[in-house]
């Protein structure tokens, strides 16, 4: 049997968390593959926690990181970097995750050289360009260039038939995120939290672009304001060090007697934080992906999601930055016992944790059951 060489590309954390299960199962089958791993580095520490963790060590890393660079320069760093590789190394299949710049710039460099190009949890959509800006943009591109498209779900796959996609490029896995967090969570110990015990507990993440400067002072405003009125209720928010973000934080939420704020978590310890929280307040996508399979509502801090399974399974509820919302949903999950069964008992509709199974599968040729059943194989969804 010849052995198929494949690249697997990672820049960001959420990239190394989403891409290790299938690096993982890619090298348990190594009668059939043999994998390469290549970093961008777009985010330098917040990738290498990663790869430690899961003891993945670059075989080649572009370490193409640097302070305030814009995304059109990161772009083109990447896009020359890989290309560069391309042409020196051969590969069969570049496989990237998600809808970064790193993975918009590597599907453009395998279509130039006529590289395989497999796309881990594609078809996502908001259908708007701006929200999320630039991940809607980034990973439609990445879709064109894709030939494996490994939707997470029938919603993701059905967006990506609906823009012309072939039926046998699309592929129903499940989202590997959900793969890493089982595993952690069943290899490693809880670490400490700053929340008093026994104390029920919001985790909060809140930092991406589109809500800087007005949008997130509101969020942080009415938080401030809910907690001051509900002191048996504890919120902790592990701050995003971005100044656009950490700025307001403190000046609004510092010093509030049942607001905790922290550095950024390690995978290992937010995951156990998620693990452990009554709920989940965040403007997040993988938030949006973990929360239902631990059981956690999620009040999503976006008024658009490109996840919609989990506002439609009624594991999340879409509040935006907005007051009246965001307070109405604390309170309907905090004080509403009924409620908050009927949420965190809602199925989890991202993942079984067999993800990467599927999508070995699927470069193998052979057929499979695709998350949320139907056919396997390249027949995913019915006509």
């Amino acid at each position: 049997m010849t052995i198929k060489d494949i690249l697997c590309v990672v820049g960001t954390r959420p990239e190394a968390i989403k891409v290790a299960p299938v690096i993982a199962a890619l090298r348990a089958e190594a009668d059939t593959f043999r994998v390469r791993v290549l970093a961008t580095a777009q985010h330098r520490d917040m990738l290498d926690q990663i790869l430690e963790v899961f003891s993945i060590v670059p075989d080649v890393d572009l370490d193409l990181m640097r302070p305030g660079q814009s995304l059109n320069t990161l772009a083109g760093r990447v896009l020359i970097g890989v290309n560069e590789y391309l042409t020196d190394n051969p590969v069969d299949i570049v496989l990237a995750q998600g809808d970064t710049t790193t993975v918009m710039a590597v599907s453009i460099a395998c279509f130039h050289n006529q590289v395989s190009f497999g796309h881990i949890e594609a078809g996502l959509r908001t259908g708007d360009l701006s929200a999320p800006f630039p991940e809607e943009f980034n990973r439609k591109i990445a879709g064109l260039a894709a030939e494996y498209n490994f939707a997470p779900t029938k919603s993701a796959a059905e967006n990506l038939l609906r823009e012309g996609v072939s039926r046998g490029a699309v592929f129903i896995t499940g989202n590997t995120v959900i793969d890493s967090l089982f595993d952690i969570l069943n290899r490693t110990d809880p670490p400490p939290v700053p929340v008093p015990a026994d104390q029920p507990y919001v985790l909060m993440t809140c930092h991406r672009r589109e809500i800087f400067g007005r949008p997130i002072r509101e969020v942080f405003e009415t938080v401030r304001d809910y907690l001051s009125l509900h002191r048996e209720i504890y919120l902790w928010y592990p701050v995003h060090p971005n100044p656009e973000v950490s700025q307001p934080a403190h000046e609004i939420l510092a010093g509030k007697p049942n607001i905790v704020l922290s550095g950024p978590l390690d995978y290992i310890a937010f995951s156990h934080a998620m693990k452990g929280a009554k709920l989940l307040l965040s403007d997040s996508g993988g938030v949006q992906e973990e929360g239902p399979a631990l059981g956690k509502p999620v009040l999503v801090l976006r008024d658009l999601t490109e996840r919609p399974e989990g506002v439609e399974a009624g594991t999340c509820l879409l509040v935006g930055p907005h007051r009246g919302r965001i307070e109405a949903g604390l309170d309907k999950l905090l004080y509403d016992a009924e409620e908050y069964d009927r949420m965190a008992r809602a199925q989890n509709p991202y993942g079984d944790g067999k993800a990467a199974s599927r999508i070995v599968a699927a470069l193998k040729g052979e057929s499979f059951e695709p998350w949320g059943g139907g056919r396997g194989g390249r027949e995913v969804i019915s006509a």
